[in-house]
C-alpha cells in the first residue's frame, strides 16, 4: 500500500480518475484524424558517432526508442524494431517509417528501460532479440518482473518511484514518477506500474520521461535529484485534447515540462512512427516550435532529432542546483 498503490492496482495521486469505455467509445466514433502517409522514406543518415571523451551520444531510433551511449555502457529506451506496436502481427498500428537505425548495427546494448507495458514500449520480440543478442538487464517498474519471466525475460529490476539501482558500470537509475496508466489487456489494466527514468553518472545527468500528462513531478525531479543536462520529453499522440489530456502532453505542455526540469536541453519523441491519435505525421513538431516561440525558448534548447540522427554532448558542466536546490 503506497500513495501510488491501493492493494491491488497502481493509480496517479491526486489525478481524476481516466477515461472508461464510454469515452472511448465517444472518441472511436467521432474522430476526425489527420490523414497520415502509408510510408515515410527518411534520408538516410551518417553511422552513429560515438560520444565524445567523458560524454554522451544520443541516436533517436523511433517513437520513444532512444540508443544512448555513456562511457562503457549502451542504453535503449523502450525498444520497438517490430512492424506493429500490438500484441499480433496482423492487426494494430502499423509503423509508417522504418527505424532510424537498424537493429544488426546496434552496439552490444547492456541496460534496457521499460517505461511502461503499453505495446509501443514494451515490445516482446524486439526484447527477445535484445536477450539473445546481448542479455542485458531490463529495469521496469513494479509488476514487470513476473510478467516478462513468463514470457523468458528474466534479467529485470524492478523499481518503484524513487527507487535506484546502481548497473555495474557504475551509472545510477533512479524510476520517477509519471502520470499515466498501463494494461495490455481487458484484465490487467494499472497492474504494472509505469513511469520515467533519471540517469546519473560521470558523463551527466539524463531524464526518460516515457509516456505522462502534464503535473508536478516534473518539478519534483529537479528538486528531489537536481536538473538534468538531456531530458527525452514526449511531444505526440496529444488529440483530441478532451480524451489524451490524461495520459499524454501536449507539445505546449512539454516546454512548460522542459521548464520546470531546468533541462539544459531537452529533446523530443513519441511522435512520427505509430498513429496512435488524432493530430497528423508532422503536427508535433510544428506545434513544439510555435510552443518554444511563444514560450521564449530557443529552438536549441528543445531540439527534434531526424530518425536515425545522432547528438553527442560533452562531459558535464557542475550542476547550477542540486538536490533540494
Amino acid at each position: 500500500m503506497s500513495d501510488h498503490f491501493d492493494g491491488r492496482r497502481f493509480f496517479n495521486p491526486g489525478a481524476e480518475p481516466g477515461m472508461g469505455l464510454l469515452q472511448v467509445f465517444r472518441w472511436l466514433v467521432g474522430r476526425r484524424p489527420t490523414a497520415w502517409p502509408r510510408w515515410v522514406e527518411d534520408a538516410p543518415q551518417p553511422p552513429p558517432a560515438p560520444p565524445p571523451p567523458g560524454g554522451l551520444a544520443l541516436t533517436f531510433v523511433n517513437h520513444s526508442t532512444f540508443l544512448l551511449r555513456l562511457p562503457g555502457l549502451a542504453v535503449l529506451t523502450d525498444p520497438i524494431w517490430s512492424d506493429r506496436a500490438s500484441p499480433v502481427p496482423w492487426a494494430g498500428p502499423r509503423r509508417a517509417r522504418r527505424p532510424g537505425l537498424a537493429f544488426g548495427d546496434l552496439p552490444p546494448v547492456g541496460l534496457v528501460l521499460l517505461s511502461h507495458n503499453h505495446y509501443d514500449h514494451l515490445n516482446l520480440p524486439t526484447l527477445r532479440r535484445l536477450r539473445d543478442a546481448w542479455g542485458p538487464v531490463i529495469v521496469a517498474g513494479l509488476g514487470h518482473k513476473a510478467f516478462l519471466a513468463r514470457h523468458g525475460l528474466r534479467r529485470v529490476v524492478e523499481l518503484d518511484w524513487w527507487q535506484s539501482y546502481r548497473h555495474e558500470s557504475g551509472l545510477e537509475v533512479t524510476m520517477t514518477p509519471a502520470q499515466h496508466f498501463s494494461g495490455r489487456g481487458p484484465f490487467d489494466a494499472d497492474r504494472m506500474l509505469w513511469g520515467g527514468f533519471a540517469l546519473r553518472g560521470p558523463a551527466g545527468a539524463v531524464f526518460f520521461a516515457g509516456d505522462t500528462d502534464y503535473a508536478g513531478h516534473f518539478a519534483e525531479v529537479r528538486r528531489r535529484l537536481g536538473p538534468p543536462d538531456l531530458a527525452l520529453l514526449p511531444i505526440g499522440a496529444y488529440e483530441p485534447r478532451w480524451f489524451m489530456r490524461g495520459p499524454h502532453v501536449s507539445p505546449a505542455e512539454a516546454v512548460q515540462a522542459h521548464l520546470d526540469l531546468g533541462a539544459r536541453l531537452s529533446v523530443g519523441m513519441h511522435f512520427g512512427t505509430f498513429r496512435l491519435t488524432d493530430e497528423g505525421i508532422d503536427e508535433p513538431a510544428r506545434a513544439l516550435r510555435q510552443a518554444l516561440g511563444e514560450r521564449g525558448v530557443g529552438g536549441g534548447e528543445f531540439r527534434v532529432l531526424g530518425f536515425g540522427e545522432t547528438l553527442t554532448l560533452p562531459g558535464a558542466a557542475p550542476a547550477v542546483d542540486g538536490p533540494g536546490g
